[in-house]
């Protein structure tokens, strides 16, 4: 009998796996601690979940065996009004690691390039090995902000068609400058500008309304950090509308499930509330910058995003990791060049961030 494996796409075999966060009831079970007394500061969620009222909609929701919309027209609709842009350059995704995928659906052959620019959000290289595309990498400086000169020597010796750039950037929270996004912009691929994290920041460094600018612009952007969202998997794209037929024809499509646009919809109906969520995780920011400066062994990088990379010194990462672990306190430990010394750490409420800082107290006693 042929080896079943023959079977599959030869890179698909190749690939190393995404390695995403353990879910909640699975380390719950591993560690032998009860669910309700995990401190969950390792993927980036938002600590208050989503608002009431969309909880409250979604158990009167009578539609669930009805196909959902394929184009999410609704959501769309409010998108665009809230964002003052044309509905035509929306597209929604499940999430915005879908879009990352469809948009080197659409532009990528096997063998063509794209850039990448860690450290940063791993689904662009990992999309980019899925979709057979040649990964070309240029490492960020010491300080994570962007290798330009890098950037402009591989785009002229290997022409890439796309390259990703997160806003604020994931691990470290920085924001993409003006003055950089100007010269990213006029180079000669499609520029995806992802900002997931931007409603945490100065909003005035965000690039949504510039898509009708620049024909080689894409902003995406996602309900699951400041809207609470994660679990439905719910995103969207701006695009140039030449784009965006491309896009529909390739997407699946019921692609965004009925609950997660329903709970986009309350979300939009609801966003002062939702606004005042974001407030409070920026004002924890801020004191949990402060709180993790009282460490000598930390050094926190200052944050436009819902987390605080640390660079710990003197010891090792993995092992404060662990040690958090063990007490039911989860955070972000990376594995890769660059990052093996730091930690990253999700904002949560006021009682996560005091256990958090109570536990931090007891390494190296």
């Amino acid at each position: 009998m042929a080896d079943v494996l023959n079977f599959i796409r030869p890179h698909i075999r190749q690939m190393p796996p995404y390695e995403p966060i353990l879910p909640f009831d699975v380390l719950s079970e591993e560690l032998g601690i009860p669910v309700e007394e995990l401190v969950k500061l390792d993927a980036n969620e938002n600590p208050f979940g989503p608002l009431p009222e969309v909880k409250e909609a979604l158990t009167g929701l009578d539609t669930l065996h009805i196909y959902p919309d394929p184009e999410s027209r609704l959501i769309r609709r409010m998108l665009a009004v809230h964002h003052q842009i044309p509905e035509n350059q929306i597209v929604m995704g499940a999430g915005a690691d879908e879009l990352i995928d469809l948009v080197m659906r659409i532009v990528i052959d096997p063998g063509d390039r794209i850039l990448n620019c860690p450290p940063t959000f791993g689904m662009y290289a990992f999309d980019g090995g899925l979709n057979q595309a040649e990964v070309i990498t240029v490492p960020r400086k010491p300080d994570f902000s962007l290798d330009m000169e890098g950037i402009r020597r591989a785009v002229e010796q290997f022409s890439p068609k796309l390259l990703f750039i997160a806003s604020p950037n994931n691990p470290d929270g920085g924001v993409l400058p003006e003055a950089i996004f100007q010269q990213l912009v006029e180079l000669p691929l499609l520029l995806v500008v992802d900002e997931a994290y931007i409603q945490f920041s100065e909003l005035g460094q965000a690039y949504l309304q510039k898509v009708g600018s620049h024909e080689n612009l894409i902003i995406l952007r996602t309900f699951s950090k400041w809207a609470g969202l994660a679990g439905l998997r719910i995103g969207y794209g701006i695009f140039p509308q030449e784009i965006v037929a491309m896009l529909m024809k390739a997407k699946q499509p019921y692609n965004v499930s009925a609950a997660a646009e329903h709970a986009a919809v309350v979300t939009m109906q609801h966003i002062a509330k939702a606004d005042e969520r974001i407030e409070k995780i920026v004002s924890s920011r801020k004191d949990l910058y402060t709180m993790l400066e009282n460490f000598s062994w930390l050094a926190p990088y200052p944050s436009q995003a819902n987390f605080i990379l640390c660079r710990v010194i003197g010891q090792s990462a993995l092992e404060v990791k662990n040690f958090l672990r063990q007490r039911g306190i989860l955070i972000r430990y990376f594995n890769k060049p660059g990052l093996d010394d730091h930690i990253r750490i999700s904002v949560g409420t006021q009682e996560q961030n005091e256990k958090l800082f109570a536990a931090l107290k007891g390494i190296g006693e």
